[in-house]
């Protein structure tokens, strides 16, 4: 196994934020993590506006983020190693 990730945290800091996770309800969880994820879908549909400002396919691209090439081109005959995010 290689060497732990860099943290940046300080211990201290670290200390109060898991407390925190570990008061918060399952329900309070489960919003965070559905945040975080809407928050990584926003700059990844950012970072597809940027690249194909003028692309009508953008949420195409959006997907073949998250969803396998083969099922990409499968469903929606859509190969990124092709065409790109």
């Amino acid at each position: 196994m290689g060497a732990p990730p860099p943290n940046d945290t300080h211990p201290k800091i670290e200390a109060l934020l898991i407390d925190g996770y570990r008061r918060m309800s399952p329900a309070q969880k489960l919003e965070r993590v559905r945040m975080l994820t809407r928050a990584v879908q926003e700059l990844a549909l950012a970072d597809v506006r940027g690249r194909h400002p003028d692309a009508g396919e953008q949420a195409l691209r959006l997907a073949s983020r998250w969803i396998e090439r083969d099922l990409m081109i499968r469903a929606f005959d859509w190969d990124v190693q092709k065409v790109g995010y």
